[in-house]
């Protein structure tokens, strides 16, 4: 029973905390189209970062413009790929950050994913003034930290050797 138990601990920790940010993800979307759409860009710091209403059917940058098929499809595999890379990551303590990193990037893919079968397009308000950055949703953020966060435990916490699994080749 314990075995078992253990076999399902991903699983019942993953699902639960995805579907919340997922929902704080469709939520603030939600609430830009309510609030923003149609409106002028509220600053809320002023000169430095605005909610300002985007309907993006692009890609990050807006690359892909228009190419929603491709995106959808290309999106779902690359989370389907990623949960099953999920399941695969070593239990224990020592990779609790890995499967952070995992869960951000895909409940960002898959509610901006979400976003792209129902709309069309993805809600983007986020507006960083200072470098003129590209309009973002919490989603993005959430992609972001999570490739971030990988990046830096893959180059600087985990050893060549414990990283065989994302490459399927046998740990040592």
């Amino acid at each position: 029973m314990k075995k078992k138990l253990k076999t399902l601990s991903p699983a019942l920790v993953i699902f639960p905390i995805m579907a919340i940010l997922i929902f704080l993800d469709q939520i603030t979307k939600l609430l830009a189209v309510s609030r923003l759409k149609g409106q002028a860009d509220y600053a809320l710091i002023s000169g430095i970062l605005e909610f300002s209403y985007l309907e993006n059917t692009g890609a990050a940058f807006s690359s892909f413009l228009g190419r929603q098929g491709f995106l959808i499809t290309l999106t779902s595999l690359v989370m389907l790929f990623l949960v099953w890379k999920y399941f695969q990551i070593p239990q224990g303590k020592r990779f609790h950050l890995m499967r952070t990193a995992f869960l951000l990037i895909i409940s960002g893919g898959i509610g901006n994913l979400i976003d792209r079968v129902k709309n069309g397009y993805v809600v983007d308000f986020i507006y960083f003034v200072p470098i003129n950055f590209p309009k973002f949703n919490v989603a993005d953020c959430y992609v972001s930290v999570g490739m971030a966060l990988l990046c830096i435990i893959c180059f600087f916490y985990y050893k060549d050797e414990e990283l065989g699994f994302l490459f399927g080749k046998k740990s040592k």
